[in-house]
């Protein structure tokens, strides 16, 4: 069991440690919890962080307040791993890559990811482990302004594994607008051109975490989604006005863009198109990529997007409503639950609350969201970063415990992440 132990004269006395000792993973009233010391020197995190990871899902009141002493930095092992000099098999092992399909269906359906990264080296190993599986394929496109050793290390990393390649065209600064349509269009091209045969594509940030597995997501597209693209969002309401800046954008009950940034166009978009808005996420079929590559008015509102704000949010959302492209879905609107996402703006009505931080008004996951998150009934969720190592720890221990759980056949024992351990941390002595 988890115990905190206060060393500072002042604090508490031993009694108030040993309530501390329940307070780790059992629910205590308001009245105990608030014995819990504010500047302890030793935190002794006891089996992490498996013990700590339950307590956070089963939303144990005082766990995410012990999480933000526990902090043991994953993200250092996994650098470790990539940076030691050794062969791809042993990379493969120790990493904890699934090496052979798990059922009979997922052997028969391939999925094509486009992850579009820049930053957080761990956090993308940690990503792409999660999603892979060896009957897929894999686009990673890595900005042109990423720091060298960053695009060396990414590289080693793919070398090893067939069916994981890097963009051969690549995008400066391709997290938003246009840059970040062009890079998805870029991947979208060599995956047509890999000897790799796809089903759908979709495209993932490197702050994106599955919340379903590989099997699941699976039977969600062939079960609702039959031959057809997910491509959430709907036309401006002419009632409401259009916004000039990103910074006053309105959002959807689903937490997608719902009016578009643009107050006007500086020119009628291209074959009389009806501009729709939406996510900027989406699941797709090959034959719609095709078309997206090869026909004209796909390639005209390409050209035209180069001038507008956001043009990721309205490209793929409005070529899926032509009644003539392949696997559209004209008269959709929000539907698809591609992204779990928390917007302030949806506080008390959606979710209770940011647990972690906002950045631009969405939420940093921290490990109190850790129960929203997994109740979602979402593919992925959004946004994860390194400020908050514990919260993607705790979720692929979780996602990777389902993805054996549904397995098949035998399970190898390196898919297994590291059992549980003891772990104690200094704080400030």
């Amino acid at each position: 069991m988890s115990q905190l132990r206060a060393t500072k004269p002042g604090l508490l006395v031993c009694t108030a440690v040993c309530i501390f000792i329940f307070i780790y993973l059992r629910n205590l009233t308001p009245e105990e919890a608030e014995e819990e010391p504010t500047h302890p020197a030793v935190v002794e995190c006891g089996f992490y962080p498996d013990e700590l990871c339950s307590a956070l899902f089963e939303g144990k009141e005082a766990a995410p307040q012990i999480a933000k002493f526990c902090r043991n930095p994953h993200g250092s092992e996994i650098l470790a791993h990539l940076h030691r000099p050794g062969n791809c098999s042993r990379i493969s092992h120790e990493l904890h890559f699934i090496t052979r399909p798990l059922s009979a269906d997922e052997g028969s359906f391939s999925l094509a990811y486009i992850i579009t990264i820049h930053k957080e080296l761990a956090m993308f190993v940690q990503l792409l482990r999660a999603v892979y599986v060896p009957q897929n394929v894999y686009c990673i496109h890595v900005d042109v302004k990423a720091p060298k050793k960053y695009k060396t290390a990414v590289q080693s990393l793919v070398n090893c594994f067939e069916n994981i390649f890097i963009s051969s065209k690549r995008e400066k600064m391709a997290y938003t607008g246009f840059r970040r349509l062009q890079a998805d269009i870029n991947c979208m091209r060599d995956l047509i051109h890999s000897k790799f045969q796809w089903n759908y594509v979709i495209n993932l940030s490197g702050q994106d975490f599955p919340i379903k597995t590989n099997k699941e997501i699976i039977h969600y597209i062939r079960s609702k989604w039959k031959d057809k693209n997910i491509t959430p969002g709907v036309i401006q309401p002419p009632s409401i006005k259009s916004k000039t800046s990103q910074s006053h954008l309105e959002f959807s009950p689903e937490g997608d863009i719902y009016v578009s940034p643009n107050a006007g166009f500086k020119v009628e978009p291209p074959h009389n198109l009806t501009i729709y808005f939406g996510s900027a996420y989406y699941v797709l079929t090959r034959k719609f990529v095709e078309f997206v590559l090869t026909d004209i008015r796909a390639k005209d509102m390409l050209q035209w997007s180069q001038d507008i704000h956001g043009p990721e949010r309205h490209y793929w959302v409005t070529l899926n409503r032509l009644k003539d492209a392949p696997g559209s879905t004209p008269d959709a609107g929000w539907e698809g639950n591609i992204r779990a996402v928390k917007w302030r703006n949806k506080e008390g009505t959606v979710h209770e609350g940011c647990k972690g931080h906002y950045v631009q008004d969405t939420c940093v996951y921290g490990p109190g969201d850790l129960p929203w998150i997994i109740q979602s009934p979402s593919l992925f969720a959004n946004q994860f970063d390194s400020t908050e190592p514990l919260v993607v720890s705790c979720l692929e221990r979780w996602h990777r415990l389902r993805v054996l759980g549904q397995a098949e056949g035998p399970v190898e024992a390196h898919w297994h992440f590291q059992r549980e351990s003891h772990f104690n941390t200094e704080l400030n002595r």
